[in-house]
């Protein structure tokens, strides 16, 4: 989306800083100013989709059909107008994406691509299609497969002169959070065709359990970094709430496993993943505070100014994706209060998504449009 021009974040490379750093003259034309929102675009945009669309999930499964439709509508829209930009990114600003793919703090953000894809598909399979969230699964798989084994080893690569590891930050569990979103899909398709359930039931486990130990692993290296180097207010981004999300979409795509039809591999893993998810839904629940104090200590006790960033969608995923797996554990495991907890929290994430939807639009229209008119 436009917005995201000129946003930068902690530990960039300079060529990349240098990009995304150039000021839009308030006589460039609508044109330009779009062409250079392309080149600035944030690789983590695809964000925006994956809270839409999982806050459309969480309104369909309780009867808000209208509403989760105007939601799925505007997350496709997102979805085709961030491909648009990508790939004319892709196309005439070569540079800006391999400073992206080049700088730890920014390369784990192409894994939102692989989580909106199919939270995007996740969301069709509830109006009763299939072959289109088939097609969503296969391109989200095979963007997983490639960016699993591309992004990491760039981010370990990492810039000269500064390990990767002083630069990680929360956007490294969105690559868990990819992982876990084929599971989903998987999970979901599963029990609607006829042929190739074991070999979606086999993706489904499969792509569960390396999200779990990319889940422990990403937590592991944040933690070395926590202590190992020094960290400030502004090093307190919104992706870091992702550690929630998660664990959430875990919850969520062990409850839709554990719901699958029999097959070989679920029957050989359903009670370990049970208690799986019913681990990560108490772990991110218990997450929950820290990281709200987290926000207060950075902009109320050091006064970081609060502004929309794209960022901010790394939040409202989290938040929508929790009150979905809050209410699927529920369900499956007969937990009324933890299913109450779910349908409570998924109104605050409408509501939060609201607010910063409204923040988006006027953000774009202040940086874009309105400067345009003036020409």
């Amino acid at each position: 989306m436009p917005g995201a021009v000129g946003e930068t974040q902690t530990g960039e490379t300079q060529t990349g800083e240098a990009l995304r750093d150039r000021s839009i003259p308030d006589e460039a034309t609508l044109g330009v100013r779009l062409s250079r929102a392309a080149e600035g675009l944030t690789p983590g945009y695809f964000a925006l989709v994956m809270a839409t669309g999982i806050i459309s999930i969480g309104l369909k499964t309780t009867a808000w059909h209208r509403l989760s439709a105007v939601l799925l509508v505007i997350a496709t829209l997102a979805y085709l107008v961030l491909i648009v930009l990508t790939v004319v990114r892709a196309v005439r600003f070569r540079a800006a994406l391999r400073a992206d793919f080049g700088d730890p703090s920014r390369s784990f953000g192409f894994f939102t691509f692989v989580a909106a894809t199919c939270v995007l598909g996740s969301r069709l399979t509830l109006e009763g299609m299939l072959v289109i969230p088939a097609l969503l699964l296969g391109i989200g798989a095979t963007a997983w497969i490639v960016l699993g084994y591309t992004v990491p080893w760039m981010a370990v690569k990492g810039r000269a002169g500064t390990p990767a590891l002083g630069i990680a930050n929360g956007t490294w569990f969105i690559w868990s959070v990819a992982s876990q979103s084929v599971a989903v899909l998987a999970a979901m398709l599963e029990p609607a065709v006829d042929t190739g359930r074991s070999a979606l039931a086999l993706l489904a486990v499969f792509s569960w359990s390396v999200g779990v130990f990319l889940y422990c692993a990403v937590g592991a290296l944040l933690a070395v970094r926590l202590l190992a180097h020094p960290f400030t207010p502004e090093d307190m981004t919104p992706p870091y709430w992702v550690a929630m999300g998660a664990t959430a979409i875990t919850v969520v795509a062990g409850a839709r496993i554990v719901m699958m039809a029999d097959a070989p591999m679920v029957d050989a893993t359903r009670g370990l993943i049970a208690g799986a998810a019913v681990f990560f839904w108490a772990f991110g629940t218990w997450l929950i505070p820290p990281l709200i104090a987290a926000g207060c200590w950075k902009h109320l006790y050091n006064r970081v100014p609060l502004r929309y960033e794209a960022t901010l969608w790394s939040i409202i995923f989290p938040l929508g994706m929790y009150g979905v797996g809050s209410r699927f554990l529920g369900e499956v495991d007969r937990l009324p209060i933890v299913h109450a907890i779910g349908t409570g929290e998924s109104w605050l994430a409408l509501a939060a998504w609201t607010v910063t939807f409204a923040a988006m639009l006027v953000h774009i229209w202040r940086t874009v449009v309105r400067r345009a008119d003036r020409v």
